[in-house]
């Protein structure tokens, strides 16, 4: 149980580091880059406190990279307009949302060792 956790909290980490690069090319966007940032570091305190599941954490990471992703298909021309700006914090909204629930509900597992 703890070499999985462990490779979860790997996994979301080095998402973190590659996919960082990606989205500082192009179009500045610090709040939406510290908003995905802050929404990483949560996962990976829920992982550590044990208040997701590996199920949950594996599911929010893939949520977090989807956005990512978007995200850098929207800067690929150079320009990040209003309306996909919108789009995004749409997205960030929702993504906030589910982890706050899945941190919340009663699916818990062992505290991560560190």
């Amino acid at each position: 149980m703890k070499k999985i956790i462990t490779a979860i909290v790997a996994a979301g980490i080095t998402f973190s580091f590659a996919v960082a690069p990606a989205l500082a090319a192009g179009t500045d966007s610090p709040g939406i880059d510290q908003r995905q940032a802050n929404q990483q570091k949560r996962i990976d305190q829920g992982i550590q406190s044990g208040q997701l599941t590996e199920k949950e954490a594996k599911k929010l990471n893939k949520q977090q990279e989807r956005i990512s992703k978007k995200e850098a298909r929207m800067k690929a021309d150079g320009n990040l307009t209003k309306k996909e700006r919108a789009k995004l914090k749409k997205e960030q909204d929702k993504a906030s949302k589910k982890i706050y629930q899945e941190k919340h509900d009663n699916q818990t597992t062992a505290p991560a060792v560190k």
